[in-house]
């Protein structure tokens, strides 16, 4: 019986524990150990005082039978596990709900946030603060609301404090990324302790407790001591991930080269005066976010383990090449279409300079976006992180819209005559933006690689691309042909006895099936090309970057076995399943 409480946590604490682990170990990075760790200390240290008070006061006790005998200021070595535990296991549930939440689209200050979250705030404020006033009139007055009166006293003023600080932003969250770590952690830890109760494991002095009962022998006051401590524990991550996006968000305010920033920095950043906050970046950096769940879940996906600067680089980054691409078909002629393209080019020369010229100032830049492009897609313009991207990419990028332009439904003309083409094509509209993701990855990666190094992976980087593509080409065979466009080489249809107007008129006749896989062996030869040469990108986003390759070419593997599901977006186009996306990137994350 000795190790009572030691069993307590064999059977019920450490598996829930393992389990955690083994599912979010191949997502955790330096900074979600960083964060776990720092949290673990804080909780340890402040509760420790506290819960020796309890001890030493009587209020909890503990028949010497039930531990194993050393003790921290009269805490039980169990009891101060059961400190470190807890905090672990609520924040690794946190983490893994929060790892596809790009926290720097929820900043706010008061002027961006609505009239209910103001009063929602302050309504917390004040149940907060009623709180501590309860508690304090419990433990003055003494005997049975003794020890709800400690916890309310104790639990109360930090989370006062959080919410003050981060309310705003924790109102903004999703739901689920902040109910979840709370209502899953408490409710077991009610059953466990219920059950430790009943055995007798630990106690509480019947004249510091108002014997109310939720079930069983679980008391009032633990069943509001776990929901308590488990609050906190969400709400420290809650104001760690501000002060993180704060970071990550305002580079001018906080200029730092490192993923993970000290903790004096981490504090200088939760208490910035939101004021400050450039919410013209914060509202673009949504937009784009947005903009990046509705056209690419592969993508989004895969951007949720990029460290955050990197992170919030590639979404504007997409934002940027993809309003670029609606703004282009989403025109009503091809007059239209070429005046887009035009006017994108004139933007790529004001920011990057004409010939010998010097960039243009942001002013004049911002003169021209606003003047010349829609509202909805300016923010994209803005933000885009040019200052660290090459112009040739972005210019070539712009080439590959005007080959989409030679489609033209009344005088049809089909510019991918052979291999070649589509090679120009792929290398155009998708090399281009690998080439462009992989210059943010050597910006922000605390390894440099050296130069020669750099050139492999890029030229790796560009066959991928052209992988992607192939892949994009092949799920798209109908969605195309419904825009009057094939993009199937033409020598190949003539092998199989076709027109591009052929694939036109009846895009999901047999033979298309035939040249989809043929594509497809083409997208898989140029993948096994560059797949082992990420091996050599640095160990910090070698793991991200092989899931977001890997989450496309999943798309592949399911046309090859006819196993996609339809998209909820666009008609015509196969899906792979939510299930198979996030087995895809937890077994690559674990290979690494």
């Amino acid at each position: 019986m000795a190790y009572d409480y030691a069993l307590v946590h064999l059977k019920y604490t450490l598996p829930p524990a393992g389990l955690l682990t083994f599912i979010l170990g191949p997502l955790l990075t330096r900074l979600d150990l960083y964060k776990t760790l720092t949290l673990i200390l804080v909780a340890f240290f402040a509760t420790l005082p506290w819960d020796s008070y309890l001890i030493r006061h009587a209020i909890w006790t503990y028949p010497p039978d039930a531990i194993a005998g050393p003790r921290l200021f009269g805490v039980p070595a169990e009891e101060l596990f059961f400190f470190v535990i807890q905090t672990y296991i609520t924040s690794t549930i946190y983490i893994l709900l929060n790892k596809p939440v790009l926290h720097a689209q929820f900043l706010t200050n008061k002027k961006d946030t609505s009239p209910k979250s103001h009063r929602t705030r302050t309504l917390g404020q004040i149940l907060l603060i009623g709180g501590i006033v309860v508690g304090a009139h419990l433990v003055r007055k003494g005997g049975e609301g003794t020890y709800l009166g400690l916890i309310l006293i104790w639990a109360c003023p930090f989370a006062l404090l959080t919410w003050t600080l981060s309310g705003y932003f924790l109102i903004r969250l999703p739901l689920v990324c902040i109910a979840t770590p709370i209502i899953i952690p408490t409710v077991y830890l009610w059953i466990v302790d219920e059950l430790a109760l009943g055995r007798g494991t630990w106690a509480i002095e019947s004249g510091t407790k108002l014997g109310w009962r939720l079930w069983g022998s679980l008391e009032l006051e633990e069943a509001v001591f776990f929901l308590a401590t488990n609050t906190l524990i969400v709400f420290g991550m809650v104001a760690f991930d501000r002060g993180l996006a704060v970071l990550y968000t305002f580079p001018e305010l906080f200029p730092f080269d490192r993923e993970s920033p000290s903790p004096s920095l981490l504090i200088k950043a939760v208490l910035t005066n939101p004021a400050k906050y450039d919410m013209v970046r914060v509202k673009g950096i949504r937009e784009a976010v947005e903009t990046l769940r509705r056209k690419s879940r592969s993508f989004y996906l895969a951007s949720s383990v990029f460290p955050g600067h990197l992170r919030i680089d590639l979404v504007l980054l997409y934002s940027f090449c993809r309003v670029a691409d609606d703004l282009i078909d989403d025109s009503r002629t091809e007059s239209e279409a070429l005046a887009w393209i035009k006017k994108l080019t004139k933007y790529l020369d004001l920011v990057y300079g004409l010939d010998n010229q010097s960039p243009s100032s942001n002013r004049a830049i911002n003169e021209f976006i606003q003047k010349d492009f829609p509202e909805e897609t300016r923010s994209a313009l803005k933000l885009l992180p040019y200052e660290i991207l090459p112009r040739k990419p972005l210019y070539d990028l712009l080439e590959g819209f005007r080959m989409d332009l030679s489609f033209n439904q009344t005088d049809p003309k089909f510019p991918i005559k052979d291999e070649t083409d589509l090679e120009l094509y792929a290398h155009r509209v998708a090399s281009t933006v690998g080439e462009l993701c992989l210059w943010l990855v050597f910006h922000h990666c605390e390894i440099k690689l050296p130069n020669d190094k750099e050139a492999i992976l890029v030229v790796a980087a560009q066959t991928m691309g052209h992988a992607l593509q192939y892949v994009n080409i092949a799920r798209d065979i109908l969605v195309d042909a419904e825009m009057g466009r094939v993009y199937l080489p033409t020598n190949w249809l003539k092998e199989e006895d076709l027109t591009p107007k052929d694939i036109l008129k009846d895009p999901k006749q047999p033979k298309v099936e035939k040249l989809r896989q043929r594509l497809l062996d083409h997208a898989f030869k140029e993948y096994e090309r560059s797949r082992a040469t990420m091996t050599m990108l640095p160990a910090e986003v070698r793991g991200p970057l092989i899931v977001a390759v890997e989450s496309y070419m999943e798309i592949g593997r399911v046309l090859r076995e006819r196993t996609g599901v339809p998209s909820k977006t666009r008609r015509g186009r196969a899906t792979v399943p939510r299930s198979r996306r996030i087995w895809v990137a937890w077994k690559n994350l674990l290979a690494e």
